[in-house]
């Protein structure tokens, strides 16, 4: 609440001294008073620009009341100053606080402790500002609650790193004492802390002299070195804890069902200040200031950084940015958008709903976009893109001369229907579903399994249906091909895995044996995801290393490791499923996945393949998409996810909706503004070509071929149905040995041995040096050399060459002697430049 404004502030200025009028003669009054009302009037700038201003600059608190109840409570104050044009900075730490009456302390940093019961104002000032007020009420300062072991003992241990994996909280503990990593274990904590090794950790005699306090402020030796003071807080909440008798506390008492973070997002300057404010909210319907208990990081330090105090801190770069917070299992985030400030006037057409989310994204940063990309750029990129081969000379001059509105999305059109696309993507999805050849014997099993995803891709069949058929295989590989893939992920745990990581974007890994340290799933969820897979059986096929698989009859459940209960198939953060003991219970769990309402399925897909083009995830890695690791644009990433669900989870029309937008079009080269720009996509990132697709467009440009045994000459690399085949080429280039589900396998990192090998290995000079290869068939014909430079540069680079570069061809091959030599040396120059080794 502010204090009130007057209308015609300047006015009162006036009408409140009287001097002014009693010295007026009446022949002046009348002239006075007409010019006194043009100064009130709308038509007035001088007045009015003075009435805006005095009444937009105030102060506004954050929250809209505090309540502080037991001497244990605190509260962190957020203040905001509200400029003219609504933009709001954070003067929390700058202003003048005032609580009247005095019935609780503010300290400078606007961190509230009670002093006394009572209702009263908290008044924020600020030179310049308008006062702002804020009601606060504090009880139970007469009486001390009892302590509650879980909800204010255990988050001390987590807030300093006690409970951390590198300390107690490891798997065996540390020196001697061990607590559960994070505190998720509360029970299990108290009975270590207070009954092992006869008590010894706490002295109700003598509180102070407890070890968890000594060691805590390291009077007592202490490896961890002094966690905090012996004036803190903590250190009183402790000592108050062990003087009443160490209590775990009742199972009525309430636990928190959720936190909140104040501000939820802002768009401040950079090199600012934010201070943030966590609240728990709890089952009783009560709330908690837990600022300096919750923990906090930043997804991305070189943007921001935030202390213990929640106090958040800007770089000078622009962007965006999330600060994850939590408290006892639970996250919430602070978003910040970080603008460069500059002028986003001159953007291209708006063609879809992905240039009007990024656009919007790039206005509300001040990024300014790259141009749109020339014919030559698309073509090639695109090219790469679908179907990870270069185009064809005659393909580039084709489009390139086409006049038509409406070529980019022809050629969009065309590559998505061509056989070349769906083996590309085949591979893509071979590598990360593991099709490995572990054995000879596996061959036939993973031939089968390439063609299988090859064909679903060509007859675009629904993203939702190949999952279905994937994780509900049974049978054997001759009848459904789908099995090779339970044949790699060989037991429940790597299936629950694999299939939350690929299809969920959730990495549940860690919960398999704790509870997630980042993230809010426990070993009972990941026990009720791997209960879908537990009926599946393993039989012997035709052949020893082709079995078959089944799924049993019987009550599908899986056990908590901890609790020793079996539990039922259930999604996460959902209900159990109701399967029947005949059912197969693989099929309620895509039932669950694919439903309208799921919320990981259909935002995981749009996810990696939004990664696929533009080199950076709308969430990074983009298989981790937890809560506590934001997308830098959940707008877009939920329009495409509800546009994938509308149109039934068609891929192709996901990749045309992306690949024919005026933000796949910008150029890569940087302007002014977006050179250190990253997730904003206001200009395409360039990628290393991945090392089939490398390999092939060096056998393109060379006129060679690379034998791979079993298969027919000239299969391209990226037809490889599995990751078998003998290549130091493709192992140098870092291709996937599909041992994992994480497409991080494919390294796009450039490296020493990559170099030396394109410069002068023996397997790339012979295909330069070839009979029948790309500079011999130069040398030898008839054509000119300007002719012969147009047709390498659009072969290798997918454009002409500049008129630079071509007298500069022209005069080093009319300078030598050996015209095939000269020829060589053209074609090795070309694909050991960047511009032929990335996409652009």
């Amino acid at each position: 609440m502010s204090r009130p404004v007057p209308m015609y502030p300047k006015a009162g200025k006036l009408l409140s001294c009287a001097s002014f009028w009693l010295c007026l003669r009446l022949e002046h009054a009348i002239p006075i008073l007409l010019a006194f009302q043009l100064l009130l009037s709308n038509r007035c700038t001088f007045a009015d620009e003075a009435i805006s201003e005095v009444v937009a600059a105030h102060l506004a608190f954050e929250h809209e009341q505090v309540f502080l109840s037991g001497s244990d409570s605190r509260w962190q104050l957020v203040v905001n100053a509200v400029a003219a044009d609504g933009s709001t900075t954070d003067v929390t730490r700058s202003l003048e606080l005032k609580i009247v009456p005095a019935v609780a302390f503010a300290d400078g940093q606007g961190y509230l402790t009670p002093v006394s019961n009572g209702s009263a104002k908290i008044i924020a000032r600020l030179p310049g500002y308008l006062d702002a007020t804020l009601p606060i009420e504090v009880a139970g300062q007469d009486t001390n609650k009892t302590v509650n072991f879980a909800n204010q003992i255990v988050p001390i241990f987590t807030k300093h790193g006690c409970n951390s994996g590198a300390c107690h909280g490891k798997l065996a503990g540390q020196a001697g004492f061990k607590l559960s990593l994070l505190g998720f274990e509360p029970e299990q904590d108290y009975d270590h802390l207070v009954l092992e090794s006869r008590g010894r950790r706490v002295f109700p005699a003598a509180p102070n002299q407890s070890l968890i306090l000594t060691k805590a402020v390291n009077s007592t030796p202490h490896g961890g070195g002094q966690r905090f003071a012996d004036d803190s807080h903590e250190y009183r909440l402790l000592q108050r804890w062990i003087v009443g008798g160490m209590p775990y506390g009742d199972a009525s008492d309430p636990t928190v069902t959720d936190i909140e973070v104040f501000p939820k997002q802002r768009r401040l300057a950079a090199s600012s200040t934010q201070q943030i404010s966590v609240v728990a909210h709890y089952s009783d319907g009560s709330r908690e200031d837990i600022t300096h208990t919750a923990q906090y990081e930043s997804n991305n330090k070189d943007l921001a950084d935030v202390d213990s105090a929640g106090l958040v801190t800007l770089s000078d770069q622009p962007g965006s940015v999330a600060i994850m917070a939590r408290y006892q299992g639970h996250v919430a985030v602070f978003r910040v958008a970080i603008p460069l400030g500059a002028s986003v006037n001159e953007l291209p057409p708006v063609r879809n709903m992905v240039d009007e989310l990024v656009f919007a994204k790039l206005k509300t940063l001040g990024i300014p976009p790259s141009p749109s990309c020339d014919d030559s750029t698309f073509i090639r990129r695109v090219t790469l893109d679908l179907c990870g081969r270069l185009p064809t000379s005659a393909e580039t001059i084709q489009f390139i001369k086409k006049d038509c509105a409406t070529k980019h999305e022809a050629l969009v059109d065309r590559l998505l229907n061509s056989t070349d696309y769906a083996e590309y993507f085949a591979k893509k999805w071979s590598s990360i579903l593991r099709n490995r050849r572990a054995g000879a014997g596996h061959q036939l099993g993973n031939y089968a399994f390439y063609d299988w995803l090859r064909a679903s891709f060509h007859e675009n069949k629904p993203y939702s249906q190949i999952v279905r058929e994937l994780l509900t295989a049974s049978g054997s590989v001759e009848v459904s091909p789908a099995v090779a893939w339970l044949r790699e992920v060989n037991n429940s745990e790597s299936r629950v895995e694999d299939t939350a990581q690929l299809f969920l974007g959730q990495r549940i890994q860690c919960a398999r044996c704790h509870h997630h340290p980042f993230e809010k799933w426990s070993q009972a969820d990941y026990a009720r995801l791997q209960a879908f897979f537990a009926n599946v059986s393993r039989k012997n096929g035709t052949y020893s290393d082709q079995p078959m698989f089944v799924s049993r009859t019987g009550d599908a459940t899986a056990r908590n490791p901890r609790t020793g209960q079996s539990l039922p198939p259930a999604g996460l953060d959902s209900s159990p499923a109701s399967v029947t003991a005949t059912a197969d219970p693989r099929q309620e769990l895509v039932n669950w996945m694919v439903a309208e309402e799921n919320p990981f399925f259909a935002r995981s897909l749009v996810n990696r393949y939004w990664k696929h083009f533009f080199a950076i995830g709308i969430v990074e890695p983009e298989d981790d998409m937890r809560v506590t690791n934001p997308p830098s644009n959940s707008e877009l990433l939920e329009g495409l996810s509800e546009h994938f669900i509308a149109s039934g989870f068609d891929l192709k029309d996901l990749l045309r909706l992306i690949c024919t937008s005026s933000v796949y079009r910008f150029s890569s080269e940087a302007n002014a503004f977006n050179l250190n720009e990253q997730g904003a996509y206001s200009r395409y990132y360039p990628k290393r070509l991945s090392a089939e697709v490398l390999l092939d467009a060096v056998n393109t440009v060379t006129h060679s071929q690379s034998d791979f045994s079993g298969l027919p000459p000239g299969t391209r690399a990226v037809c490889l149905p599995d990751s078998g085949f003998q290549s130091y080429f493709l192992d140098a280039f870092g291709r996937s040995s599909a041992t994992t589900a994480c497409e991080c396998e494919s390294s796009a990192e450039s490296t020493l041995a990559q170099s030396l090998h394109l410069l002068n290995s023996k397997e790339v000079q012979s295909k330069l040096n070839a009979d029948d290869g790309m500079a011999a068939t130069m040398a030898a014909s008839s054509q000119s050399v300007s002719e012969l430079v147009t047709e390498l540069y659009l072969a290798s680079l997918s454009r002409y060459p500049t008129s630079s570069e071509m007298q500069a061809a022209d005069e080093y091959v009319h300078q030598h002697d050996n015209r095939r030599n000269a020829m060589e040396d053209l074609v090795w120059a070309l694909i050991n430049s960047k511009e032929f080794l990335f996409n652009h």
